[in-house]
């Protein structure tokens, strides 16, 4: 009986943020503004993804390729925010645990729903 292949271990956010500096390649003297921007510009191809999928998948019947496809853009937003966060000096780690601690406090104050940054 053939041996299932062993499935890699999951990676951290700081350990994901490490390994995408292999492929940070990018003029590093511009690099708030050119992952901000990338940021910006992978949200929209979720979204995009998102409309087709109302357009031509039967008005939003979410198909195989197309969750395919969305699951693709949303890994290319972390990359983003990985390599965003790297060029500000933070680790994605404490970026992630910082917005956890956010959304935890918000919901204690009953303050997690509504408008505005300071809830």
């Amino acid at each position: 009986m053939p041996k299932k292949p062993a499935t890699p271990p999951k990676l951290d956010f700081d350990a994901y943020q490490t390994a995408t500096e292999e492929t940070a390649i990018y003029p590093k003297q511009v690099g708030i503004v050119y992952t901000g921007l990338g940021l910006a510009s992978e949200a929209g191809e979720v979204v995009g993804q998102m409309k087709k999928a109302f357009r031509d998948d039967g008005g939003g019947n979410l198909t195989m390729e197309r969750r395919a496809s969305i699951l693709a853009e949303v890994g290319d937003v972390l990359w983003y925010c990985a390599r965003l966060s790297a060029e500000l000096g933070a680790s994605l780690g404490d970026v992630a645990q910082a917005n956890l601690d956010k959304l935890s406090a918000r919901k204690e104050a009953g303050t997690i729903t509504g408008d505005g940054d300071n809830r």
